[in-house]
């Protein structure tokens, strides 16, 4: 968090005193001669706290808190006073002030008041962080475990990565593990004793994005009853991580590169500019190199993210952690259900290993939590996960409609030489569509694209009347 403190005082002297002062005792000052002045050094800096006097022309520092207060209510604003101003700092604290203290004042008596005040700053943005990242704590998501050759050498990277403060780029399949691996660069990072937010870019619009990140004012929108704050607000310091950051929408594509360029950015119905100091880690299952090329994605932006590229290889290219993976996980449901772990025999090893896992780590834990719970003894059998790993997924009985360039009803995917890939890739689609019951979110993730990105494809067939309107 910041170590910066406001001083405003309209008296020079005064400022000089009180700003060496905290200079002494580590913390970094700036300066405002006014009110007007202190409100916009606020929104520039963002300091960890305030302290002001409260006798100043035009606007008084009690009315310069009920600004602050409306502002950013997290923020504590310690009042000076001098002798025959005790009443209305007592008033100001009901209104909001963190603390004040009676002019003339030891050093010491005002560096601990300092200190206080940063540190209730820091216990409220901790809460609010934490409350909003509530996936922090979620302790059943697949770790970074592997002894390969591809894993050794992607534990070394991580651990080069961490060490900086570079933005990160991690590419991969779905259910490769790329959160496991940005929360891991996060914890040995410079970085760690601050939050790591998450923020999943495919399960919003454009619109609740943009406030999601940003933060909105108060009346922004429709519904803005109150002030909040976004995520790279409540990152500050720490790590902002965002997944699947192919999916958002050209608008917010140029807001974010701003942020990454300049470290700045305003709320949602706000002109006051932020500044901010977040290590971003981005992740994406996509090749953005073929979303730049198909003018999907902006190419400044791909070079601002692709600072520190991680490529996660799929399970299938590491076939030999899939043992070690797997006791992982079957240790992991017995020490949730507090008993004994299962075991695997040879037979139930070889058929994992033999298996090309399409859902890579993610599909692996689901199977053995799975086995896990449903086997009657300690070991689970070959022949107990076999239907599991042969099954093809469950196909409906009643597709949607796809019409073909020739304009007949296929309701299957049939793969022939004439097939152009686009309309294999337009049938799988539709199919699965008519799978979850024209579900997209479900249909997005069963064939590991976003939610954005399946929607783009179905307008632009639509608009071509090569898929039924009704999709």
């Amino acid at each position: 968090m910041s170590s910066k403190v406001l001083v405003v005082d309209d008296k020079q002297m005064m400022r000089d005193s009180v700003g060496a002062t905290l200079q002494r005792g580590g913390y970094q000052v700036i300066a405002a001669p006014d009110g007007a002045t202190a409100l916009s050094l606020i929104a520039r800096h963002r300091p960890a706290a305030v302290i002001t006097d409260l006798k100043m022309p035009e606007m008084d520092g009690h009315q310069l808190l009920v600004r602050i207060r409306q502002a950013d209510d997290h923020l504590p604003v310690i009042l000076m006073t001098a002798y025959g101003t005790i009443d209305a700092a007592v008033q100001a604290m009901k209104d909001g002030a963190f603390d004040f203290i009676q002019k003339p004042f030891e050093g010491d008596q005002l560096v601990l008041a300092i200190r206080r005040a940063v540190e209730h700053r820091r216990l409220l943005d901790e809460n609010a962080a934490l409350k909003t990242n509530a996936r922090a704590a979620d302790n059943s998501m697949p770790v970074l475990v592997g002894r390969s050759p591809v894993m050794r050498t992607l534990a070394q990277q991580i651990q080069q990565i961490a060490h900086s403060h570079g933005t990160v780029l991690i590419s991969g399949e779905s259910g490769t593990g790329k959160e496991v691996v940005a929360r891991t660069i996060h914890a040995h990072s410079p970085r760690r004793d601050h939050i790591l937010m998450a923020l999943n870019c495919a399960a919003l619009s454009s619109s609740l994005l943009e406030s999601e990140l940003f933060g909105h004012e108060r009346g922004a929108f429709t519904g803005a009853d109150q002030l909040r704050k976004g995520r790279f607000e409540l990152a500050d310091a720490g790590t902002l991580l965002l997944d699947e950051i192919s999916e958002i929408s050209p608008q917010l594509q140029a807001k974010l590169l701003r942020v990454l360029q300049e470290r700045q950015f305003e709320r949602v119905g706000s002109s006051m500019t932020m500044q901010v100091d977040v290590r971003v880690i981005a992740t994406t299952n996509r090749d953005l190199t073929h979303s730049v090329a198909a003018n999907e994605f902006r190419q400044d932006l791909y070079y601002r993210l692709n600072v520190l590229p991680i490529q996660l290889p799929p399970l299938r290219q590491r076939v030999e952690d899939i043992p070690l993976l797997a006791e992982h996980f079957l240790m992991q449901v017995a020490m949730r259900e507090g008993r004994e772990p299962r075991k695997f025999d040879p037979e139930a090893v070889q058929l994992l290993t033999r298996y090309p896992w399409p859902g890579n780590v993610r599909e692996l834990q689901n199977i053995c939590e799975r086995a896990s719970v449903l086997a009657r003894g300690p070991v689970i059998t070959g022949g107990m996960i076999q239907p599991w790993l042969t099954q093809a997924p469950p196909t409906a009985a009643a597709p949607s409609p796809f019409i073909p360039r020739g304009g007949a009803v296929s309701p299957t995917v049939t793969i022939t030489a004439g097939n152009r890939l686009e309309d294999f890739e337009r049938e799988q689609i539709v199919r699965t569509l008519g799978q979850f019951n024209g579900n997209r979110a479900r249909t997005a993730e069963a064939l590991g694209i976003g939610v954005r990105t399946l929607g783009l494809k179905l307008k632009k067939w639509k608009e071509m009347n090569l898929v039924a309107q009704t999709i």
